[in-house]
């Protein structure tokens, strides 16, 4: 008798220690990807780093010691959300907006993996390689801050972070770079099925949310590759197009500028919301 109530409180405590270091359901995880205006282009201002809910983390996905940040470990969000010198982007808002609009007990985390000028073929897990042979110098250099692949160190992170809390959502920026390229939605729906696949994902409960390029509206100069962006829900079921109509950009006409990125990160927070079954009360 004694031997089998040894065991049951054996059994007991190994259950209470696994329960302690559980999934929280409630630590909200998107996944940020794609080329400059998801890496962040635009200077970050003095509004934009204070006042940031410590329930919006981000997980650094490169070692940053100039602002004490070590890759794999969770921080408040203040930007940069990307690497170490990048600038504001639209998850920086995204986050804030889900934070102010969901429950108390909802914390929201971001991993954020982009690099600038890059075509979706870099995030091509089996065919990735011949592409980076044929990028110039400068984004090899940002390509090596991943060790050469950061598809890769995007899914490291992701499973790193899915100990911590549950993977809601995917956010994609990117197109500049495939302007006019008719197979676009497939490339991007290989990298989708891909990260499905990698990280054990549902997809009817993981939807992928893509933002337009600069609209035609502020002079975008990738204006035309809206129209294929408009077409990736009928690639991909659980796909959302981001309106960037009346987001305001850079001197460029490439880049989004600050306001933009705060504005089409909103409209990120604004559709997730709606399809966690929200609706957008409070804005910062």
């Amino acid at each position: 008798m004694k031997k089998k109530l040894s065991s049951f409180l054996l059994i007991g405590l190994l259950l209470l220690n696994l329960n302690t270091f559980s999934q929280d359901k409630n630590f909200h995880i998107y996944l940020c990807f794609g080329q400059s205006n998801m890496e962040g282009n635009a200077k970050i201002e003095p509004q934009d780093t204070v006042n940031v809910n410590p329930r919006f983390q981000v997980m650094e996905a490169v070692d940053c010691p100039t602002i004490n940040r070590t890759k794999g470990n969770w921080y408040t969000a203040v930007p940069p959300l990307c690497r170490c010198k990048t600038g504001l982007t639209p998850a920086d808002y995204f986050g804030r907006e889900l934070v102010a609009n969901l429950p108390e007990k909802v914390r929201v985390g971001v991993i954020n993996v982009a690099i600038g000028g890059c075509k979706i073929e870099l995030f091509d897990k089996d065919h990735y390689e011949s592409y980076v042979a044929t990028v110039p110098g400068w984004m090899k250099n940002f390509i090596n801050e991943y060790d050469g692949n950061p598809y890769a160190r995007l899914v490291e992170m992701a499973k790193l972070a899915q100990k911590d809390g549950v993977i809601k959502g995917i956010l994609l920026h990117q197109g500049e770079s495939n302007t006019n390229d008719t197979l676009w939605t497939k490339k991007v729906q290989v990298v989708y099925d891909n990260l499905m696949k990698d990280l054990d994902l549902k997809p009817k409960k993981v939807p992928l949310l893509a933002g337009e390029t600069v609209n035609a509206d502020q002079g975008g100069i990738c204006a035309s590759m809206n129209r294929i962006i408009a077409s990736l829900p009928q690639t991909i079921k659980n796909a959302h197009v981001i309106s960037s109509a009346g987001c305001t950009d850079s001197a460029d006409n490439l880049h989004f500028n600050a306001a933009g990125y705060r504005e089409l990160g909103k409209r990120y927070a604004t559709q997730m919301l709606s399809l966690l079954g929200y609706k957008p009360t409070e804005t910062n």
